[in-house]
């Protein structure tokens, strides 16, 4: 599993279908994928600095800048993509059967863990199943987004987001450096990122008997992921790249 990413920086949003789900189709436009990428690293490094739609549509479509507009569109994109995703009826599907089982594990009414466990957990083993069926995918992800200048996009994203953060630009090198994706092959590493999450929203750390749970989530987005990644690509790229 690489470095310790640490409790203090853990690499998992909270929020989102995660990084590979999102950006997979356009590792041939690095400012785009990172796009893609900046609302889950911005959850991570200040959870209080978004770039929502309504704050980026009007500065990508004035902007003459180029860097500005790419890394927009990439916003724009996983956005959409969320909306999308979000609203199917396979993902919600999937999220109650995962919580259903988590809940087996943890049986008090008033334990948060298992709704939220089976939304991330979706997310998390669908990028896991992207990584199974290409052993070349995380390879090109990552070297997609060696190309870009964390500094510059770091810069774009603060004219777009809400409030400024001056933790971006380290955080995509260390996201870089940590390529903690590579843990999504294997539950019990994957058991270690999760509690990181966990951990990092006040709630209890799992039980290693939550184990067991995650592989029967693996392999539930083995025979259904195609479903989810369908419904986004069925809707169209969306946001023009041209």
């Amino acid at each position: 599993m690489g470095g310790d990413f640490s409790l203090q920086t853990p690499a998992l949003s909270t929020r989102s279908m995660n990084y590979l789900a999102h950006g997979y189709r356009f590792l041939d436009s690095p400012l785009f994928l990172a796009g893609t990428a900046v609302p889950d690293w911005l959850s991570v490094v200040n959870r209080r600095v978004r770039a929502r739609s309504r704050l980026v549509q009007p500065i990508v479509d004035a902007t003459d800048c180029n860097v500005v507009r790419d890394v927009g569109r990439g916003i724009l994109q996983h956005h959409q993509d969320d909306d999308t995703f979000h609203r199917c009826e396979s993902f919600q599907q999937m999220e109650a059967q995962l919580s259903a089982r988590f809940r087996r594990q943890m049986p008090d009414k008033y334990d948060h863990r298992p709704g939220f466990l089976g939304h991330i957990v979706v997310e998390l083993m669908l990028d896991a199943t992207l990584v199974a069926r290409d052993e070349t995918l995380l390879n090109r992800y990552y070297s997609a987004m060696s190309l870009v200048d964390s500094s510059v996009v770091a810069r774009a994203v603060n004219r777009m987001a809400t409030r400024e953060t001056d933790r971006l630009a380290w955080f995509i090198d260390r996201f870089r450096e940590e390529k903690f994706l590579e843990d999504y092959a294997d539950d019990e590493r994957m058991f270690v990122r999760i509690n990181q999450v966990l951990h990092r929203v006040n709630l209890p750390v799992m039980e290693k008997t939550n184990i067991e749970v995650l592989a029967w989530a693996r392999q539930l987005l083995s025979d259904r992921g195609q479903e989810l990644l369908d419904v986004v690509t069925g809707a169209g790229q969306g946001t023009d790249r041209a």
